[in-house]
């Protein structure tokens, strides 16, 4: 399955690990997908508090 989604290496403690397993199982979301709603998350009450994070379309892929 083809996606637009980039990649990327993340570290975490080994109990915060577990402990995010747990709550994504307890939502029915993968690891993967957890970890994005609460990026999401973090993103959404940031741009609330600040303003809006403006998005340079070019520079999205770029390495």
């Amino acid at each position: 399955m083809a996606t637009n989604k980039i990649q990327t290496g993340i570290r975490f403690e080994p109990e915060l690990l577990y402990k995010i397993a747990h709550v994504a199982k307890n939502n029915k979301r993968s690891l993967n997908a957890q970890l994005e709603y609460l990026a999401q998350l973090c993103v959404k009450e940031y741009e609330t508090e600040n303003g809006k994070i403006p998005v340079d379309d070019e520079a999205l892929y770029q390495k």
